[in-house]
């Protein structure tokens, strides 16, 4: 550890279990200690979650890539009618799901899209209401807030009317994807077109109010500063002081291939990865669980993310596209063994569990 008055007074306090301020979470980001970092928050983790990591068996339906958007950090949307552009039927949808259902573990799905610029609101809770009917069995966990700011604006609906009858369509859990950073200035500059930080805060504040779950995420490592960082971490944190709706949050790191970002940004180092992974769990007192997504992270790195404060994992990802066409050098998928073998060699418990971290029963 640095024997600083600053560092000393960090680490008393998290032994204390006292709340970290935002000149702390700034200290951190400053200090080149890694380890410590690391240490500080596997000692939280240990604290709160005790030794289980959580996986489960998932499926991801990216129903199109035709997206209004084009945010500058996306390798994924295309504009209509452009080279590799789809939009999925819902017959598409149900053979992918169907494809999937082979692996006799599959329990539940991650619906997350573009926003299509001519697809109606009733088209997306159609395709939905249908997978939900054709595969009862599946946990639904889908969209994001900005996904459904959109699917507002569009319909004339307001956000609660839209999440209400996307539950009644069977949507379990919300996905926390969209956040990016929670900075009208960096929302400006990278995605002027989708939802602000203020529209994706109350998604999420509705959603709470109305009993259904979200995640919550950070994509990091383009041209946000530091501050901004610790700052979209204190304002998850408040809005789960007010609701305590959140379930896990995600560190995403800029994958900058195939997007119009990634020409001057390159990409974070797996020091920056596991120092954002570990400062988090330390901000975020009153979360429950952070997720290394492997998918982003590589498996290598996010086995080692589970000593830096993360307690989640993710899933077998069957058929993710979005975060491969960033360049994503992770598998596109990985068997339940394999992840149940990445978790024990880093000594802890797997457990399989669905979209609302219930533990289900496996063979």
């Amino acid at each position: 550890m640095l024997c600083t008055k600053e560092y000393e007074e960090i680490e008393q306090k998290v032994m204390r279990g006292e709340r970290l301020t935002r000149e702390d979470g700034l200290r951190l980001f400053a200090c080149p200690d890694l380890a410590w970092i690391g240490a500080m928050a596997d000692y939280v983790r240990k604290k709160k979650c005790g030794d289980i990591v959580y996986y489960n068996v998932n499926c991801h339906v990216n129903l199109t890539n035709i997206c209004l958007s084009r945010c500058k950090f996306c390798a994924f949307g295309r504009d209509e009618g452009s080279p590799g552009a789809y939009a999925m039927s819902k017959e598409d949808a149900i053979e992918l799901v169907r494809d999937a259902m082979r692996d006799p573990h599959l329990a539940g799905l991650h619906v997350v899209s573009g926003l299509h610029p001519t697809w109606s609101f009733e088209h997306y809770l159609d395709i939905l209401q249908t997978l939900h009917e054709k595969f009862p069995s599946l946990y639904l966990k889908g969209f994001t807030g900005v996904e459904i700011t959109h699917f507002s604006r569009i319909s004339g609906l307001s956000v609660r009317e839209v999440l209400l009858r996307l539950k009644d369509a069977g949507l379990q859990a919300i996905a926390g994807g969209g956040a990016e950073i929670l900075s009208d200035r960096i929302r400006r500059e990278l995605c002027p077109k989708k939802a602000t930080a203020d529209e994706w805060l109350e998604v999420a504040r509705t959603a709470h109010g109305l009993g259904i779950k979200t995640n919550a995420s950070m994509l990091y490592g383009h041209i946000e500063t530091m501050e901004e960082r610790v700052d979209h971490l204190l304002k998850l944190r408040s809005l789960q002081d007010e609701t305590g709706g959140f379930q896990t949050f995600i560190c995403f790191p800029f994958l900058p291939k195939n997007t119009e970002l990634g020409k001057t940004i390159s990409q974070t180092s797996m020091w920056d990865d596991l120092r954002t992974m570990a400062i988090s769990r330390l901000l975020l007192d009153n979360f429950q669980n952070i997720k290394a997504y492997w998918v982003m992270l590589t498996v290598p790195v996010a086995q080692v993310a589970l000593g830096f404060g993360a307690n989640d994992i993710d899933g077998t990802i069957h058929k993710e596209t979005i975060l491969h066409d960033a360049g994503a050098t992770s598998p596109l998928a990985l068997q339940e063994d394999t992840i149940i073998r990445i978790i024990r060699e880093a000594g802890r418990i797997p457990a399989a569990s669905d979209c609302n971290f219930n533990i289900l029963p496996t063979d």
